[in-house]
Order: structure tokens, then C-alpha cells, then sequence
């Protein structure tokens, strides 16, 4: 069998077909470009017994990943992150059934390794050495780090208001770092102009197409570490929403393969009050979402007033009967703060955000407490020392507690 079974690119809207073997972008319609398999050939030749055999990380999908040769890949150790069962938090919001994906774990911090590891390694094999990206800080930290094991330019233009950490890993890893007085629309406009001034290539979130295939490993793990069966619900704090577009594909991949079977887990989108684009779209029935105006949250990383992914996740959420959902940043502290008591499990904002949602979910009816739900902790509370506040009594070296 090949190293990997992909074919062509296609217009996530219009269906049409580009060429895999050149750097691709968008469609010329402006939409994003998928990576197509063949799914029939990999029916035949694959299958879950050939898993044994692969490396304990993502890349044991190899055949479901868009780099044609094991040379070409670029790893870290990425993929197979637990998921952890959390049932004193669970019993005590009416969902005892709850666990949680904890990205965290991953190499960089975060999630956004999966995609940096794809994108990079894919770059690199169509000859590209020169990439740059906005962010709203772990994607530019993850692809920093990823292209400098590459050997790859890293141009990386980030709000000045994200995360400190994640600066500190660009530099680190020897990425030009700029900080924009903006948000991360902003850092993509000076991205674009970069591009054409500079010649880097734009790896902006769902504007290139390999790095949605490194995020939707997290799917494929999910229905592995479950035995092929999934769980009912699957929570995702949603941004550029790469995540769960991705997440979804590879469920529909694996279901052409014969590997998994029955219903789709119904998707949940959780944004915060302060920017929900996708949720206002969601409850007016939109195919599309407009643009969200002052866009403030503690949770940085879901921070994206407006992204080119979006009829993709409301696609998502309705093909499989989920919902979009708003919650405060006040909630998103307050569960995350909740979550590592009960359970000793430390979610960063975004990955508290599902708690929050769930926590919602149960109390409206939405959730019966009977589902097995699954959330995402997309990464490392590390990063995020404002998140929980930490003043203890300082005692003098005599006294007693």
C-alpha cells in the first residue's frame, strides 16, 4: 500500500479540483481546498489490524495524511493524547458520563501541533522554505517550533495582547516574531502583504489546506481510544473552528472505510459571549456568519471575529444534530476553576469554555445527563498563569500553619 492514499484537492464549496502535487491556497472562489483520499483503494488495502504496526503518535494515519513519503515527515512525538475520565466534575453538573480530550499533552502545549506537524511537513515536501502566519499565539508557537526542526523561514505576526508564553516560543525557536496592536485579522492582513512583498508562503488558518489534516487526527484517536465506538456528544471550542471541521472529517472518512458505524456524535461549537459568531449565525439559521464587532475574551485562542471556515462548522453542527453555544468569560473561569478541584484535570480557557457549555447544556435539557460527552482541552493552562488566581499566606520561617 503507499504511504498515503490522497489524490487531489477540492473546493470545499464548488467541489472543484486542484492539483495536490503544487502548493494550493483557496480556491479561486474564495473557499477553502479539502484533501481528497481514495477512500476505495484504502477500504481494500488498509485496515485497523495494520495499526499494531505504526508509531504511537498521528502519524500512524499515514495513510489518511496528505505526505506522500515517511522521509518527508516532520514530527515532534505529536498525537495520542489521552482522554481522561472526569466524574466528581461530571456528577456534580448532571453528566456523569463526561471525559475530556487533553491536548494539553501534545509536544507545543497544544493542539495546534497536530496541524504544524502536517502543514510543515507537506511544505516542506512541495519545496516551500519560506512560510509565514498570523495567530492568536499556540499555532505560531507549534509551527515555530515544527519549522525549525524543518529547517524552514518562520515569519509569525501575532496580537500584542496574546499570550506571553507563546512569544517566548516563537523567539525560541528562532521565528521573526511581530506584534500587531490589533486582533488576528489584523496580523492576517500584514501576513498578505508580507506574502506578496516578501515571498513567504501564507499558512493562514483553512487558507492552505494540510494543516485541517494534522487536526483532524484528534477524530481518528477519538474513535480508536473508544474501541471504534464514539461517544454521543463531542465538545470543541471553536475559533477558526479547524478542530472540529476537521474532527467531523475524519468520522466521515473512517465511515467510507467500513471502520466505524451508526451515528455521527452530534457537534457542539462553544465561542465566548464576547466573540460568537458562529453561534449568532447558528440560532438565525445562517449558512454563512457576519463578522463579530469588538471581540473580547480571557479565552485568546477562540479570539477570531471572523473565519473563512465558517459554513464548514455550521455544516458540521447541523448535519449531525449538535448546536453553537455562547458562554462568559466569568463562566469559563469559574468551571475551569471547578473542574481542576473536583477532578485534578487543569483545562486552559478554551478548553474550559466546553465545560462551561456543558455544564449550560445540562441545565436547559439539551443533555438528558444520560450521553457520553466528550470535550476538548485544547491546551496547556501553563500558558495562561492569569487564568487561576494564586495568593497564598506567606508564613515568616517559624511559624506554624
Amino acid at each position: 500500500m503507499p504511504f498515503s492514499y490522497l489524490t487531489h484537492l477540492e473546493c470545499a464549496r464548488e467541489g472543484t479540483r486542484y492539483d495536490a502535487s503544487v502548493p494550493q491556497r483557496l480556491c479561486e472562489c474564495g473557499s477553502p481546498l479539502l484533501a481528497r483520499y481514495d477512500l476505495d483503494a484504502a477500504r481494500v488495502e488498509w485496515s485497523k489490524d495494520a495499526l499494531a504496526d505504526e508509531p504511537h503518535t498521528m502519524w500512524r494515519y499515514h495513510a489518511l495524511l496528505p505526505v506522500q513519503s515517511a522521509d518527508a515527515v516532520v514530527s515532534l512525538g505529536e498525537g495520542l493524547t489521552p482522554i481522561l475520565d472526569l466524574p466528581h466534575y461530571g456528577r456534580a453538573i448532571g453528566v456523569p458520563n463526561l471525559v475530556a480530550k487533553d491536548e494539553g499533552q501534545l509536544p507545543t502545549g497544544s493542539f495546534k501541533a497536530r496541524g504544524a506537524s502536517a502543514g510543515v511537513s507537506r511544505a516542506r515536501e512541495l519545496g516551500i522554505d519560506r512560510i509565514a502566519m498570523p495567530t492568536n499565539g499556540n499555532a505560531g508557537a507549534a509551527w515555530s517550533a515544527y519549522a525549525a526542526r524543518a529547517g524552514l523561514e518562520m515569519l509569525v505576526v501575532m496580537p500584542k495582547d496574546a499570550p506571553e508564553m507563546t512569544r517566548k516560543e516563537c523567539v525560541a525557536a528562532g521565528a521573526d516574531l511581530r506584534l500587531v496592536d490589533g486582533l488576528i485579522g489584523d496580523a492576517g492582513a500584514i501576513v498578505a502583504r508580507a506574502a506578496d512583498r516578501h515571498g513567504y508562503f501564507p499558512v493562514s488558518t483553512l487558507k492552505e489546506p494540510y494543516r485541517l489534516e494534522g487536526k483532524k487526527t484528534m477524530g481518528f484517536e477519538i474513535a480508536e481510544q473508544g474501541g471504534w465506538q464514539l461517544p454521543d456528544v463531542i465538545v470543541y471550542p471553536a475559533g477558526g473552528g479547524v478542530g472540529l471541521i476537521g474532527i467531523a472529517k475524519a468520522l466521515r472518512e473512517l465511515a467510507a472505510l467500513g471502520w466505524i458505524s451508526g451515528p455521527m456524535p452530534k457537534m457542539v461549537a462553544v465561542q465566548a459571549a464576547g466573540c460568537a459568531p458562529i453561534v449568532r449565525a447558528f440560532e438565525a439559521g445562517a449558512d454563512t456568519a457576519e463578522p463579530w464587532q469588538d471581540a473580547h475574551t480571557v479565552a485568546f485562542g477562540i479570539n477570531v471575529a471572523s473565519g473563512v471556515g465558517d459554513f464548514l462548522m455550521l455544516e458540521a453542527i447541523r448535519a449531525t444534530g449538535g448546536c453553537a453555544v455562547a458562554v462568559s468569560d466569568e463562566e469559563i473561569l469559574a468551571e475551569l476553576a471547578a473542574c481542576a478541584r473536583s477532578d485534578g484535570a487543569f483545562f486552559c480557557p478554551e478548553g474550559a469554555a466546553t465545560l462551561a457549555a456543558v455544564k449550560q447544556l445540562r441545565a436547559n435539557g439539551w443533555l438528558s445527563g444520560d450521553e457520553r460527552v466528550l470535550v476538548i482541552n485544547t491546551g496547556s493552562p501553563l500558558k495562561y498563569p492569569d487564568a487561576i488566581r494564586a495568593d497564598p499566606p506567606l508564613l515568616q520561617i517559624h511559624d506554624d500553619v
